[in-house]
């Protein structure tokens, strides 16, 4: 992110959820630990699949509410101080959502 930009923004697009995302990691937290177990005590795989689908699922529903906020408020942000900025911004999504298409 470009000082630029960030210096204009009042805060990150979360920052609202902040406590609903960091509970939703603490969960997903438990989850990661619970697959660890679950191996360190030679559970069925098939089982242990099924939790690491879990996991996945959890990462990508925080991974899309994160990207929902950037675009709702930074983005959004960016484009009432300059084109230029939006511009900015709108690659970094698009970046982002590549990186979350090839994960």
């Amino acid at each position: 992110m470009s000082s630029t930009t960030e210096s204009h923004a009042s805060h990150h697009g979360y920052i609202g959820d902040k406590k609903r995302y960091l509970q939703r990691m603490k969960r997903i937290e438990g989850l990661a630990r619970g697959i660890a177990n679950m191996i360190d005590e030679e559970h069925y795989c098939i089982h242990i699949l099924t939790q690491v689908s879990a996991l996945t699922r959890s990462l990508q529903g925080v991974a899309t509410g994160l990207l929902d906020d950037h675009l709702k408020h930074c983005v959004l942000d960016a484009a009432k101080l300059s084109d230029e900025a939006a511009h900015e911004k709108i690659q970094e999504a698009t970046a982002a959502v590549n990186r979350l298409i090839r994960s």
